[in-house]
């Protein structure tokens, strides 16, 4: 063929492309409201049409510059191809769009947990460790209720679930899932490459992210990921904010590492390679829900410092610290590393704000006012406030541990404004020497001391010795039952100072009864009784009969009053009743012996001996129950 042949074939070959393009002109033609080229069917139309595109851009002589396409008049055959390029963009566009729109493989938020506790459970084999404390349920209570839903959905995941096996990726914690069947994801890199090429790289990527940030958006919606400016999360009442904290980690958990981490390997499949620089599809796709969703830690993590927040704080510290490396591996690019750095931001606040929280805790616990006493000596509110309180801060020891880095110290602790609140001397602290000793169970031992000098400070409250003994009895045997009930509370404090507070709850015992049962075992005494050397003739009975008196009024006055005190441990108040019996009833019996007939010789001898040995053993039961006596009803006839 000659050279004007040969250019004719071009040219008619060109022409034909131009005609094809046209047909398909969404503004001109209506074949292009009928379907769409890439409509997952039949293929011909969809391939003729891209190779019409090709067939033009090689028809023109200089590149066109990346941006809008250049438009030049040196002649019409140039023109026309332009034309027909705009055409064909426009359509491709819609093409484009349409594809994202609609092929989307249907996943559910439930499915997207389901593949999160697989995550878990394969790391916790071995897979890596991002996902250990995941595993564990992160710590906490909470994290411990998450774990055990997690672990009941994967149970029957694997049989319901859409989503296939074999269309995961998994890189450690991370799990990639197909959020197109691969045909679309072809179709998608076809027309990307043909628009970037023409210079329409800017449009494809705003589809693109448009498309992508819509879908990205439902998914937030569905796992309760709302949008709170920094002032609504910190207005909102702690129950309700509680609540969304249980959310969110869930919903960052599955953000992370199954939702944004899927939309980048997406953007990698339609657009690696193709000139599209510094992961521009994907950060648009996604900045926008990554700053809505690390906004609500953020709040949190700049709001009140109050007590009760401490262990949601550390759920999320805990949370964002296991992510952070999956953060790191999605977030890569320049452009979307300003995620990765305001997690890493947030979660040294969440750091610091746990720290605030612990030295909070403490000098709420030191300056707890002394207002009204417990009723009946009980276990004090605080008591067991701060007990569980420290329980739940042994259970997030490995984090705390990290975080807690400087030790109390007595002297900075009790300023002169403390000592005015708690109004007493401030109490020296000791702490266990031992060497491995770390400044968390520092922190556990200064606030068990402070808890223990807040107690001192409340037992003045009771107008009775014997029952301010009875209340500091019950709470530090209290605390000690507490410690020993945790291996990891007990292991961090120390033996040492667990044999202090042991002692401490047994001489308050003791205390107690020599404050009730001396001046009642005094009543028993055989001083002042004998009047001459004859025992059996020696007896003033004027005396005698005046000790049964004086023994009957302190103990009726002791089982009225004391039965309405309160010992809440069964086993503590069986042991302290023991205790009263061995001194109470031998000395009772044997006064009784040695005296019985001086008095049942006289006049109306039930007025003095007004109980038995068994009377008084069974009036003891009554003690420390915490509700009036039945005396009357339980004693025995003489």
């Amino acid at each position: 063929m000659d050279g004007s042949g040969g250019a004719a074939a071009v040219e008619g070959d060109l022409e034909a492309a131009e005609k094809l393009i046209m047909r398909w002109d969404s503004t001109a033609s209506s074949a292009g409201d009928e379907r769409m080229l890439f409509d997952g069917g039949d293929r011909s139309d969809a391939e003729r049409f891209l190779r019409a595109v090709d067939e033009i851009r090689r028809s023109i002589r200089e590149p066109i510059a990346t941006g809008s396409p250049r438009r030049s008049s040196s002649s019409a055959f140039h023109s026309s191809s332009e034309n027909a390029i705009q055409i064909a963009m426009a359509r491709l566009e819609d093409e484009f769009r349409n594809l994202l729109l609609t092929r989307p493989n249907e996943i559910e938020v439930d499915e997207l947990v389901d593949l999160s506790t697989l995550s878990m459970k394969s790391s916790a084999s071995g897979e890596g460790s991002g996902d250990l404390s995941d595993a564990e349920g992160g710590g906490g209570v909470d994290g411990g209720e998450e774990h055990a839903f997690l672990s009941e959905t994967v149970e029957g995941s694997s049989s319901s679930s859409r989503i296939r096996r074999s269309s995961m990726r998994s890189t450690r914690s991370i799990r990639e899932i197909d959020l197109l069947p691969s045909d679309a994801v072809d179709d998608l890199r076809s027309i990307a490459e043909r628009m970037i090429a023409a210079g329409y790289g800017r449009e494809c990527v705003q589809v693109y992210a448009g498309a992508r940030k819509a879908a990205v958006d439902v998914c937030l919606r569905q796992l309760g990921v709302e949008k709170h400016s920094i002032g609504e999360v910190q207005r909102l009442e702690w129950d309700a904010l509680e609540a969304k904290i249980r959310r969110w980690i869930r919903a960052a958990k599955i953000c992370v590492r199954i939702v944004f981490s899927s939309e980048r390997r997406l953007c990698e499949r339609v657009f690696d390679g193709l000139g599209i620089t510094d992961d521009a599809p994907f950060t648009e796709t996604v900045r926008g829900a990554a700053i809505q969703l690390f906004g609500f830690a953020e709040a949190i993590s700049i709001g009140r410092r109050s007590p009760e927040k401490l262990f949601k704080i550390l759920d999320l510290h805990d949370t964002i610290s296991d992510l952070l490396p999956d953060i790191a591996a999605v977030f890569l690019s320049k452009s979307a590393e300003s995620i990765y750095t305001q997690a890493a931001e947030i979660l040294s606040r969440l750091a610091e704000a746990v720290r605030g929280i612990l030295s909070e805790f403490e000098n709420a616990v030191l300056r707890d006012p002394p207002k009204t006493a417990v009723p009946g000596g009980t276990i004090h509110p605080l008591t067991r406030y701060v007990m569980n309180y420290i329980s739940l801060i042994s259970d997030y020891k490995p984090t705390l541990i990290e975080l807690i880095i400087t030790r109390p110290s007595a002297s900075s602790r009790f300023s002169g404004d403390d000592q005015a609140a708690v109004g007493a001397t401030p109490p020296e602290i000791e702490f266990p020497e031992a060497e491995n000793q770390t400044p968390l169970a520092a922190h556990l031992i200064w606030i068990i001391v402070v808890l223990a000098h807040n107690l001192e400070n409340k037992a003045n409250l009771y107008k009775d010795t014997a029952l301010a003994h009875l209340f500091l009895m019950n709470n530090v045997h209290y605390i000690v039952h507490k410690m020993k009930g945790s291996p990891e509370l007990r292991e961090m404090i120390g033996d040492e100072y667990l044999r202090k507070l042991t002692g401490k709850f047994r001489l308050s015992a003791t205390s107690y009864q020599r404050a009730t049962w001396v001046r009642i075992l005094h009543c028993l005494r055989d001083e002042g009784i004998h009047v001459s050397g004859s025992f059996s003739s020696g007896v003033s009975k004027s005396m005698l009969r005046e000790r049964f008196r004086a023994f009957n009024a302190a103990f009726e006055e002791a089982h009225k009053t004391q039965a309405i005190w309160f010992v809440p441990d069964t086993q503590l108040r069986e042991e302290l009743r023991i205790s009263i019996s061995e001194k109470l009833l031998p000395a009772y019996r044997s006064f009784l012996g040695r005296f019985r007939q001086h008095i049942e010789s006289g006049r109306h001898p039930e007025m003095y001996i007004k109980y038995s040995v068994e009377d008084l053993e069974i009036s003891l039961s009554d003690f420390f129950e915490g509700c009036p006596p039945s005396l009357n009803n339980r004693r025995r006839s003489h």
